[in-house]
């Protein structure tokens, strides 16, 4: 059933610049604490969402230009949004919940813990602090970052789909692919990621096979609201 449901998705998403990639939900509690846990049963088939650089030329511009006369707050989110509720519609027959990377809960939690859905679905491997042997930051706060193996830093962790009446309890967890192993490397990582991020260079920690285009980096490194006139919007219209 799983390779079905994760076929479909493929000839879906992958057009799009999207991946899926498949998990367990008791994979994912059982490294959280329960706070973080999703309320469904341990084998509940869910599949992590990734986009991939040519997701911008793919599907985010050609969306822009056919949603041009709605109103459009957030180009990236209501992108994905819109692609993965006509996903949605692929699967008549079964109920499928849908949590995006944005989304809180009243307590302001967030809904999934993207990075940590990423890394036990072996869709990217999150680097923590714990993966430092001697850890050089002393009191300071290190948040992880997640590598994929293909594009290091260039990709993005969207949502999570869900198919509470699919349960997988023979689906075999796939280990993330350890792409940063060196220790000095791992510190390079985090102390780009969390001190210098603004200059990307975390994202080219290893070799990649294929990152942003100049024009997706323009894109993302300009404030959100000033987004809407490099994608030929007018503000205005907004």
């Amino acid at each position: 059933m799983e390779r079905r449901v994760a076929e479909r998705l493929g000839r879906a998403l992958g057009p799009l610049g999207l991946e899926a990639h498949a998990l367990k939900v008791g994979w994912y509690n059982a490294v959280l604490q329960p706070a973080f846990h999703l309320p469904y049963p341990d084998d509940t088939l869910a599949f992590v969402v990734l986009s991939t650089p040519s997701m911008f030329d793919k599907a985010l511009k050609p969306f822009v230009n056919k949603e041009r006369l709605k109103i459009i707050r957030d180009p990236v989110d209501q992108c994905v949004s819109h692609h993965l509720s006509r996903v949605k519609e692929k699967f008549p027959d079964q109920r499928v919940d849908v949590m995006f990377d944005y989304e809180m809960l009243p307590s302001r939690k967030p809904k999934f813990l993207a990075q940590t859905a990423a890394h036990v679905a072996g869709a990217a491997y999150y680097y923590q602090r714990k993966d430092v042997k001697v850890d050089p930051w002393g009191e300071k706060k290190i948040f992880g970052v997640c590598i994929h193996p293909k594009y290091g830093g260039w990709f993005a962790i969207r949502a999570l789909l869900l198919f509470p009446d699919i349960q997988v309890p023979l689906l075999e967890q796939p280990a993330p692919v350890d792409c940063v192993s060196t220790e000095e490397k791992r510190i390079e990582l985090l102390e780009q990621f969390n001190f210098h991020w603004q200059d990307g260079r975390y994202r080219d920690i290893i070799e990649v096979k294929e990152r942003y285009s100049e024009e997706q980096k323009a894109y993302f490194a300009t404030p959100p609201a000033e987004r809407l006139r490099l994608l030929g919007l007018s503000q205005e219209a907004q």
